[in-house]
């Protein structure tokens, strides 16, 4: 009995402990970690600084964006696995770290189970543009009619081998029975001033990206891969209005905790992530890169990630993308 008692006080005090530490986060005089995989300056940074600010606000300490890039975000990745689950190290991530399971077959950590996810923090759709001269009937039906009659005269830029915009155009080839050449190039920068110049013929990119040559006419919106018109271009019709029904990518991008996280930080850093996304300056600025935040509980999000890496295993796999 006396063990019995011993053993039960050892327990209540060390639960008293984890609820003690997990209470006093996080500590004002330590700053919190969002390791994001990629260089400054790219759309992870877009969403990723604005929010560690907002969230900054409302914890009441420092939030460092830590860029550590390489190998389409699987180095920072790998980075962030072995640090500490203490609530002090977060990872900014996106679609690209569902589809770098396919395309990097050995990667020293897994997306699914080395990490917890806990929001996705944006959500922009893909949009199919092409130069307006190279297509001057500009809709999809005769676009995929010109490509079909000319299989190998027409292509398309990417921001690399591997990417959404990559796969974004593999998946359209397929359901369509096409073949357009890809180009990759080095980011979304190069690859749209070449779509525009005319070296190129059209992208499959996301729509904050391709927006501001939307906008001046240098580029052509033919459809959005979306289940719904965007509020920022709603004369541009979605591929499923279209007929293609099951063209639907958007390139996401999201915060992981690190697994064995606590749970009360992790929830509590979920909580805030919310109030952060509701607050009129994000919604303002996600309004502007023709974002959503799609709603769902972690557990949605969990299930949502693991069809990602299914879905473009399957895209990767049947195209036969390489990263060389």
């Amino acid at each position: 009995m006396l063990k019995k008692w011993i053993l039960l006080a050892v327990t209540s005090l060390i639960a008293l402990t984890a609820g003690a530490q997990t209470s006093s986060w996080p500590n004002p005089g330590k700053p919190i970690t969002f390791i994001n995989p990629f260089p400054p300056g790219g759309a992870v940074d877009a969403f990723g600084r604005p929010l560690a600010r907002q969230l900054s606000t409302q914890l009441g300490t420092s939030i460092v964006v830590d860029n550590r890039g390489g190998a389409g975000g699987t180095l920072g990745a790998a980075v962030a696995a072995k640090m500490a689950p203490d609530g002090y190290t977060w990872l900014l991530g996106a679609v690209h770290h569902s589809i770098a399971p396919s395309m990097y077959p050995s990667l020293p950590y897994d997306i699914t189970k080395d990490f917890e996810p806990i929001a996705i923090i944006g959500s922009v759709p893909h949009v199919i543009v092409v130069n307006p001269t190279k297509f001057p009937k500009n809709d999809l039906k005769s676009i995929i009619e010109e490509i079909r009659k000319h299989p190998g005269k027409y292509n398309y830029a990417s921001t690399g081998n591997g990417t959404s915009q990559h796969l974004t155009g593999e998946l359209f080839k397929m359901q369509n029975k096409l073949f357009i050449t890809h180009i990759p190039y080095r980011g979304t920068g190069p690859a749209l001033q070449d779509v525009v110049a005319g070296q190129v013929d059209m992208m499959f990119d996301t729509l904050a990206g391709a927006a501001p040559f939307i906008k001046n006419g240098q580029l052509t919106a033919i459809a959005i891969a979306s289940s719904k018109r965007s509020d920022a271009f709603p004369n541009v019709p979605t591929a499923q209005e279209l007929g293609i029904s099951n063209f639907v990518v958007s390139s996401w991008y999201a915060l992981w905790a690190i697994k064995g996280t606590p749970k009360d930080i992790v929830e509590k850093m979920s909580a805030e992530v919310q109030t952060a996304l509701a607050s009129p300056d994000i919604k303002e600025r996600w309004a502007g890169m023709g974002a959503s935040v799609p709603k769902m509980s972690r557990s949605e999000l969990s299930t949502y990630i693991n069809q990602e890496v299914v879905r473009w295993s399957e895209v990767v796999k049947k195209s036969n993308a390489k990263l060389d």
